[in-house]
Order: C-alpha cells, then structure tokens, then sequence
C-alpha cells in the first residue's frame, strides 16, 4: 500500500492541490516535553487549513498514532460520525511515557488512501 505524506503547500499553486494534500494529512499537536510515568495528551489532527468531507463512500476510517515502529493506538470512525458535513476529524490520545518518543500519525481515507504525519520527537524527563 502507498504511503502518502504532507507537502508543504505553501510551494504549491494550485489550490485544487492544496487541499486534497492538506485535507487528508495528519497533523500532531503535543508538547515537545513530557514527565516520565505521568500522563501525556497527543492530539492529532486530520487537515490543517482544509476540511475532509464525510461521505457514505468518502471519509476518514480512522486515525494511528504510533512511536517509530511500535503501534500505540488507534480511533476508527463510521461515515455520517461528523454529521456528514465536511470537517477536520480531530483526536486526543493519553500516554504515559517512559522514554523518548518518536511520534508518527495515520490516517486512512477510503477514497485516498494513507497518509502519514511528519514525525514529531518527545523528550521524556524524569
């Protein structure tokens, strides 16, 4: 399977191509630092400045939050879940880390496929 990644849209003419990029690419948005064994948010974002629609055969299936090749979890989603109305699909993800973390997110839509963020680092402190 292709793995689509953000382009940085500001190089980009075409509006119709900056939105199609910007709408379907993940977006991590957590601090750079985090205490070791306490809980730490990680919200990702699909879509920037654009929305994603959410059609029956349209929409964002779910959304992976991983730590470089380690799995940590996942929300899926149902078409109609952002009343069918096209919108950022938005989650929060609570983690407890112990070491540095290296964080990438997925997400899926059923018209284009997958998408990965940028890889964002965590520095974990005692």
């Amino acid at each position: 399977m292709k793995i689509n990644r953000y382009e940085d849209i500001s190089q980009i003419d075409k509006e119709a191509k900056k939105d199609y990029i910007d709408r379907h690419s993940a977006f991590i948005h957590c601090d750079s630092t985090a205490k070791k064994g306490e809980k730490f948010k990680v919200k990702v974002k699909v879509g920037d400045e654009y929305s994603h629609p959410d059609d029956f055969d349209h929409y964002i299936a779910f959304v992976q939050l991983w730590d470089g090749e380690k799995f940590l979890a996942q929300a899926t989603f149902t078409a109609g879940m952002l009343g069918s109305q096209s919108n950022q699909v938005e989650v929060d993800f609570y983690l407890v880390p112990t070491k540095k973390l290296k964080l990438t997110a997925m997400a899926y839509c059923t018209k284009h496929g997958l998408w990965q963020s940028d890889e964002v680092t965590v520095e974990v402190t005692d």
